[in-house]
């Protein structure tokens, strides 16, 4: 994996546990953020388990984005408008609790 070739995040996502993309972490270089579906059974399709766990598209957009600022490579002020427009409830219940 270290000859991907670039610089930024790396942003793992799976159906699965969390756990299952972290085994990995040792061999990716720099910042690697795993996100997952830590429990099952809470939605009628892959799309709403996907929303609902944070790991659909506009979760992983925003994890990227977030990374890219802890580098100073994205403006960390644009974060809160990168919620806005990506459809990001900021208050949702953390889904291991929901």
């Amino acid at each position: 994996l270290s000859s991907v070739g670039h610089d930024g995040p790396t942003i793992a996502t799976t159906d699965y546990i969390k756990a299952y993309a972290d085994q990995v972490r040792a061999f990716v270089p720099g910042q690697y953020r795993v996100l997952g579906t830590d429990g099952f059974g809470r939605s009628d399709s892959r799309e709403n388990l996907r929303r609902h766990f944070e790991v659909d598209a506009n979760y992983i957009t925003f994890a990227a984005l977030y990374e890219l600022s802890k580098q100073g490579q994205f403006d960390k002020k644009a974060l809160a408008t990168a919620i806005k427009d990506l459809g990001i409830d900021a208050d949702k219940i953390n889904p291991l609790y929901a």
